[in-house]
C-alpha cells in the first residue's frame, strides 16, 4: 500500500525559504509522477510542481518556476520542495501525491496522497 507522508512545513516570514519532504513507501515509484499540490481552506487544490521518478522531468506551475525547485532522492524514497523567496499567504496545505497519469497539473490524475503539511508565511 503506497503512503506518502509530507513534512516540513512550519511559520516563516515573506522572503524565507522552506523545505518540504514527502517520504514514499508501498513500492518503487518507476515510472510513477510526483507532484505537489497546495489548496487553501475553500479553495481549489492548485498545481505546484511535479517530477518524473524516471528521468527526473521536472514541471512548475507559472506562478513558483524560479523560486521553487522540486527533485527526489531515490535512495531515500523522498521527494522534496524547496521553496525560495515565500509571499505572504494564509495557511496552505500543501499535498504530495504520485500516480501514473503524465498530465501533471491536474490532480484526478494522481492515485495516492498524503495528508498534507501547513505553510503560513507571515508578512
Amino acid at each position: 500500500q503506497v503512503q506518502l507522508v509530507e513534512s516540513g512545513g512550519g511559520l516563516v516570514q515573506a522572503g524565507d525559504s522552506l523545505r518540504l519532504s514527502c517520504a514514499a513507501s508501498g513500492r518503487t515509484f518507476h515510472g510513477y509522477v510526483m507532484g505537489w499540490f497546495r489548496q487553501a481552506p475553500g479553495k481549489d487544490r492548485d498545481f505546484v510542481a511535479a517530477i518524473f521518478w524516471t528521468g527526473g522531468n521536472t514541471f512548475y506551475a507559472d506562478s513558483v518556476r524560479g523560486r521553487f525547485t522540486i527533485s527526489r532522492d531515490s535512495a531515500k524514497s523522498t521527494v522534496y520542495l524547496q521553496m525560495n523567496s515565500l509571499n505572504a499567504v494564509d495557511p496552505v496545505l500543501y499535498y504530495c501525491a504520485a500516480g501514473r497519469d503524465r498530465n501533471v497539473p491536474t490532480p484526478r490524475g494522481y492515485s495516492n496522497w498524503g495528508l498534507g503539511t501547513q505553510v503560513t508565511v507571515s508578512s
